[in-house]
């Protein structure tokens, strides 16, 4: 059936049903038990057009050709829409109901669509669709969360720096192979093992960052985007993959990819037992550094051959742990935690393990989701000493000591612990990060855009974190366009971060925009009802009180 003649279909002025949604296109609004939400058009017309197609894998190519009609339009505009619609469904993009992500790929509509109650039109049109549809056998071959890497623990709210770790120049990286790692694609059926492809692309770059040879440059992508859209620098080589889980044994096909030529260089496919997965990761990495011509040392030939755990099941429950935490919110992390302590039952000696419990008792004392904050802080910094004692050469390790210790206003100890992680990790892009958020939060904004920079360029698709520290620095420095840039930037990627609609709201009515800082108010009170920036500071580790008052002063006016 046609794709567009579905379009058409759905898109005109018939009302139908999305879960327990109305829709109303000609209305241009959503109804569920009373509460009647508005729809911009642009969204409307997605939401119609993913309905007309419900089940299916929808590309952002096609959603551009046939909402668009072929308009130019950025990137981003399709990822946005996209936002504003699950926003107004009450979906949420980690665990949807809704609309599914398919990295790399496009969307899927997973809700059941029904014709509303007496339109005839549309639901004959709809059930011979369903038909054609069940009649042509639909495969479904769901892809792993490639935006659900906890690598190096990126997706934390504050970020440290040190003046006393230099930051790597463009020269140097170009001296030396570049590689980006995509996010292994995970087939078959059984998304519980999604974890597993997860592991796999993260494990895979810690251990090739540790290579001095090598600059290993992230591929990470929120919403399935490319990274050659980002404009940042494209990397030299570029490895994916997929793997599959069954019958207690696990499949992995790797490719290794020169971006210059477009040559494939080297692939392989291999089927093993799952307790050999461990053998397996290494393989994979002497492999790649093999056919790069990689000059590795002695001490670097040993760390490839580390692993984390001798315990397959612990990992995967690490893994499961990992996953949960970017959820961020306060019944995913508890259920991380119990994770990461049975994985710990498991293995005693797991330091990983012990350093995502440490992150887990940090977000409680940053997210003020324990009675006793202070309690949870002082238990992050037991379990991430723990890790420590049991295994020193983890750079995540050092980078989760940082975080506790920024929460502690401790910055000089904060410091040292990250020019450690650096210098196990040269690529560590977190790290990086770590340092330019410190340096606003110590009264100097003026030096962690090129710090950001310098994480950016590491890791092309950093999630909104990234954004969040520049838009911040930016309004301290009063640059209120590029903090405006940074900031709606990071709502794009996040829309309901907190932070990002408090600065925001700040840049608004410092730039003499009072009308759209008091929406930006309506919409920090719409995420926590009785919020109050007073109570909000007393966990936030600016330790400068010029910029308490700067931001003080700017939110004054709206009673926040």
């Amino acid at each position: 059936m046609d794709s567009q003649l579905l379009f058409d279909d759905a898109a005109g002025n018939h009302p139908f049903r999305v879960g327990d949604w109305m829709v109303e296109p000609a209305g241009g609004h959503i109804t569920r038990q009373g509460k009647s939400v508005k729809l911009e058009p642009k969204v409307m017309e997605v939401l119609s057009y993913l309905a007309s197609r419900q089940g299916e894998l929808v590309t952002r190519d096609e959603i551009e050709r046939d909402v668009w009609k072929g308009a130019v339009i950025s990137y981003d505009s399709i990822t946005q829409t996209i936002i504003k619609l699950r926003k107004a469904l009450g979906d949420d993009a980690g665990n949807s109901r809704y609309i599914q992500t398919v990295p790399k790929r496009g969307y899927r509509l997973t809700a059941v669509v029904h014709p509303a109650s007496g339109n005839t039109g549309f639901a004959f049109k709809y059930w011979k669709k369903q038909a054609w549809f069940l009649a042509g056998g639909l495969v479904v071959c769901l892809l792993g969360f490639g935006s659900a890497l906890v690598l190096h623990f990126t997706h934390n709210e504050e970020m440290i720096a040190t003046a006393e770790v230099s930051i790597p120049k463009e020269a140097l990286i170009e001296e030396q192979p570049t590689l980006t790692i995509q996010p292994f694609v995970l087939y078959g059926e059984d998304q519980s093992q999604a974890y597993l492809a997860q592991g796999l692309t993260h494990d895979l770059i810690t251990d090739l960052s540790k290579l001095s040879g090598l600059w290993v440059i992230s591929s990470r992508s929120v919403v399935g985007e490319n990274s050659t859209k980002s404009g940042t620098a494209r990397a030299r080589y570029q490895i994916s993959g997929d793997i599959q889980r069954s019958d207690g044994r696990i499949r992995v096909h790797v490719h290794l990819l020169d971006t210059e030529t477009g040559h494939q260089i080297w692939s392989e496919r291999y089927h093993q037992p799952i307790e050999d997965l461990f053998r397996l990761q290494e393989e994979i990495s002497r492999r790649i550094v093999s056919m790069l011509s990689v000059k590795v040392s002695e001490a670097e030939q040993k760390r490839l051959a580390h692993r984390y755990t001798t315990s397959v099941p612990a990992y995967e429950l690490f893994l499961q742990a990992q996953s949960l935490l970017l959820v961020r919110s306060q019944a995913a992390n508890e259920r991380a935690r119990e994770l990461y302590r049975q994985a710990i039952a498991l293995d005693p000696s797991f330091a990983r393990a012990y350093a995502g419990l440490a992150l887990g008792f940090a977000a409680d004392y940053r997210n003020q989701w324990a009675p006793d904050g202070r309690e949870g802080l002082r238990r992050s910094q037991i379990m991430a000493n723990t890790a420590l004692q049991i295994d020193p050469e983890i750079p995540e390790v050092y980078w989760v000591l940082a975080y506790v210790s920024a929460q502690h206003r401790q910055y000089e100890e904060a410091l040292g612990l990250l020019g450690k992680a650096v210098s196990l990790d040269q690529s560590f892009a977190d790290a990086y990060a770590l340092m330019g958020g410190i340096k606003t939060y110590a009264g100097s904004p003026e030096e962690t855009p090129a710090l950001l920079r310098t994480a950016i360029r590491l890791n092309p698709d950093a999630g909104y974190l990234y954004f969040l520290l520049l838009g911040r620095a930016y309004f301290f420095l009063g640059d209120w366009e590029q903090a405006s840039i940074n900031l709606n930037e990071t709502l794009a990627r996040n829309p309901e971060n907190l932070e990002a609609h408090i600065y925001l709201a700040a840049v608004m009515e410092s730039s003499g925009n009072h009308e759209k800082a008091i929406w930006e108010a309506e919409e920090i009170r719409a995420l926590q009802q009785d919020f109050d920036i007073s109570a909000w500071l007393l966990t936030y580790p600016m330790t400068d009180q010029g910029q308490v008052s700067q931001l003080l002063s700017a939110l004054a006016p709206l009673s926040l």
